[in-house]
């Protein structure tokens, strides 16, 4: 009598493991690079990596009085699905390279292989790509510092002064280090947590709001109620500057790249997660919209609000003091979870161009501790992002302006990788396509970004208030200008010497 040999599934999805890692770590090395990182984040991880850094609970929430403002209703509605379908292709375009090249560094990495011959292109989006995701990550972490000040302000009647905001700030900057030092497991489970999360969240703040609002908008008003505090008296432009809340919003899919090297087959999960981050923030977004637009009890009352941050004012009018404290407090945790993966960005960002020798101290910020943490690179973001929070004491039109060059910084690197070469020298920008590719779609669906992304860079620096004045001025041109000249002071004194592109860290025999 023969024994029938028994199968065991946890060793049989062992094996299926550790042929996938041996894949992605093969790729990895066809790149040049030898594997540092454990593969510990799944699909699930990778997606709540880019789902977080888009943050749709935050972003909407921190910047919805951006369109309310301008354009009102029918703005925030059409911008917001109008800018979604871009961002959308953007996220396509993103993803097939990504796709192609899975590995950290991201933008960065990208325009070093499709432009070899000009490594300053690289060099600059590298540098301009990390410090915006150092500045989304302070603008995160003051974000929360706001959300209690207003708590204070409803719940006790207590206005925080900007030094106190400023420090709370601080200590948020450093909550996010410390969370990052403890490791990729870490982040990857937050992140997953992070879209469930936002999903409930979405879902209780929208019930909360509907069923709680005494008096509910209508239709008529939602989709086509026209608002102007800007000044201006076109209302085209009017309902352009809106557009602005929508794509600051919707920025930060291609953070899935920067955790590349410590996801199983990277070149399939990475590009998916940067798709899917987008196309699941747009739902979930018209969503929160949607419910915030139907229980907006009165735009002039949130535009001439006293709390820390406008969305406040809402809530409290719309449901009273205590749920309005519940609503903030779904939405400051998930900014919580946003920041901390900004900085996860920029410390990966760091590694990958010290690694290059695109930054100095390459042997620190190439450190890993043991819990495969580069911890030089996420306490100088820490760093960088107390020093940076100090600006918000003497003038918060400084630090805003500052905050704004972040978003700019952003579009102008998605610029440089997926559309300036893959626009106009498309035929030789990329000899292999990874898993991901667009086929006889992909120029089109580049050109079509590239034309969307010049659009809003433009838009970007545009004044958002007539008559501009000292307090009103977008200076955000300014500060895109300041990060420009320390880019290019870096550029000669550091880049141009020693950074030729690449450097390959495994051959093979």
């Amino acid at each position: 009598m023969v024994k029938s040999e028994r199968r065991d599934p946890s060793a049989e999805e062992g094996k299926e493991e550790a042929c996938d890692v041996a894949v992605s770590d093969q790729r990895l090395q066809d790149l040049g690079y030898r594997a540092e990182f454990r593969r510990e984040m799944s699909l699930f991880g990778v997606l709540g990596i880019s789902f977080c850094a888009i943050g749709i609970l935050t972003g909407m929430s921190s910047a919805f009085q951006t369109g309310l403002f301008s354009g009102g209703p029918v703005g925030l509605f059409w911008g917001w699905n109008i800018c979604s379908f871009f961002m959308f292709l953007i996220a396509l375009s993103l993803a097939e390279i990504c796709s192609t090249y899975p590995t950290m560094g991201g933008l960065y990495f990208w325009v070093c292989k499709m432009k070899p011959d000009m490594p300053i292109l690289g060099f600059f989006t590298g540098w301009l790509y990390s410090m915006a995701m150092v500045l989304t990550g302070i603008s995160g972490n003051l974000s929360v510092a706001l959300y209690l000040a207003s708590m204070a302000e409803i719940g006790q009647g207590r206005t925080l002064t900007r030094v106190e905001i400023t420090a709370i700030a601080w200590a948020m900057n450093i909550f996010s280090g410390i969370i990052n030092t403890i490791g990729t497991k870490a982040i990857g489970r937050m992140s997953t947590f992070n879209v469930w999360w936002t999903l409930g969240g979405t879902f209780v703040l929208a019930i909360t709001l509907l069923v709680k609002t005494p008096v509910k908008n209508t239709p008529g008003f939602v989709f086509t109620n026209f608002q102007n505090f800007t000044g201006w008296e076109s209302r085209g432009f009017v309902v352009l500057l809106g557009f602005l809340q929508a794509v600051y919003t919707l920025e930060g899919c291609e953070t899935a790249a920067q955790v590349a090297e410590e996801a199983v087959r990277a070149e399939i999960l990475a590009p998916l997660a940067v798709v899917g981050s987008i196309a699941g923030s747009w739902l979930i977004g018209l969503a929160y919209m949607l419910s915030l637009l139907f229980t907006v009890q009165n735009i002039a009352s949130v535009q001439a609000t006293t709390f820390a941050i406008p969305i406040s004012q809402l809530f409290y009018d719309a449901v009273g003091p205590q749920l309005a404290q519940l609503c903030l407090v779904v939405v400051m945790l998930a900014q919580v979870m946003a920041a901390i993966t900004n900085f996860t960005a920029s410390s990966r960002l760091f590694y990958a161009l010290a690694r290059d020798d695109a930054f100095p101290l390459k042997k620190q910020f190439m450190t890993l501790n043991r819990f495969q943490a580069p911890y030089w690179g996420v306490w100088t973001s820490v760093l960088i992002g107390c020093i940076m929070s100090c600006a918000y004491i003497g003038s918060a039109v400084a630090f805003n302006a500052i905050l704004s060059s972040a978003a700019i910084s952003v579009m102008l690197s998605y610029l440089q990788p997926s559309h300036h070469p893959r626009v106009l020298a498309w035929t030789r920008s990329i000899e292999d396509f990874g898993p991901f590719c667009l086929g006889k779609w992909s120029w089109p669906v580049n050109f079509a970004s590239f034309l969307f992304c010049v659009f809003i860079c433009v838009l970007f620096v545009l004044p958002t208030a007539y008559p501009v004045n000292v307090l009103n001025m977008n200076y955000a041109i300014v500060a895109v200008g300041g990060l420009f000249v320390i880019i290019t002071i870096n550029w000669f004194w550091w880049g141009k010497h020693s950074f030729k592109g690449p450097v390959k860290t495994f051959t093979f025999k």
